[in-house]
């Protein structure tokens, strides 16, 4: 295991849409783990820190490409003068945060993992409890799930936007680190088995509290912490 790791960073694809040396410190200020070298006139950084660290730094890189790219798709749906830009695709697997913010700080987009999202609503839904002066609302497009924070009073105030904003990343980072996820698929066609498990998720949900499922038609998905995780998915399966 590795206490540190070095990975170089190629900015240049963002330098159309974003002042790159602005995008650098917004990183700084969200991996206040990291430690970045001096940015070279071809886009690249190298960037220093743990391995997780560098991966959450990478998915909000990719979220990033992810944003222009659908941009870019609707911008050229109007207009076929402007040349197209190739699409990033990734695999959301870790817990991440992003925001985006209009003109006057009132409007707040936080990117989250979706069974983070899920296990969040689930035992800490006192994370997107706000007054009527603010509005929370969330859009699911497979792993990522993006929630919408704007502010719905007569009276202008962005600092309680943002505040619910940094309530939900902090929460969402501690279970980043906290959660583990084990999925159990099911047999084709197979009724009985579904039902089977359904049956012991009913009898074992008691003796895991901290353990979220979540039943689909062709799995089940089983979130919580390490150990728990493990051995409720040991039980069901034996």
């Amino acid at each position: 295991v590795f206490s540190s790791v070095t990975s170089v960073l190629n900015m240049s694809i963002f330098k159309d849409q974003f002042v790159l040396e602005d995008l650098i410190e917004e990183f700084k200020k969200k991996s206040t783990a990291l430690s970045f070298g001096p940015l070279q006139s071809n886009g690249h950084i190298s960037v220093q820190g743990s391995f997780p660290a560098i991966e959450l730094l990478r998915d909000f890189l990719l979220l990033k490409a992810k944003s222009l790219s659908k941009k870019d798709k609707r911008e050229e749906s109007k207009s076929c003068q402007r040349p197209k830009r190739r699409q990033q695709q990734h695999s959301l697997t870790t817990g991440m945060s992003n925001f985006v913010r209009d003109a006057g700080g009132e409007k707040q987009v936080v990117v989250l993992d979706t069974d983070i999202y899920h296990y969040m609503k689930y035992f800490f839904p006192r994370t997107f409890l706000v007054n009527d002066d603010v509005v929370i609302s969330d859009i699911t497009d497979g792993d990522i799930t993006m929630v919408y924070i704007e502010n719905a009073g007569s009276r202008s105030d962005a600092g309680q936007v943002l505040r619910v904003k940094e309530k939900i990343e902090n929460q969402s980072m501690k279970l980043h680190n906290a959660l583990r996820k084990e999925r159990i698929y099911f047999e084709e066609h197979a009724r009985d088995e579904k039902q089977r498990y359904k049956w012991a998720c009913e009898s074992l949900k008691p003796h895991y509290p901290s353990v979220l499922v979540i039943p689909y038609d062709t799995h089940i998905d089983v979130i919580g912490n390490s150990s728990e995780t493990f051995e409720f998915t040991k039980e069901m399966s034996s």
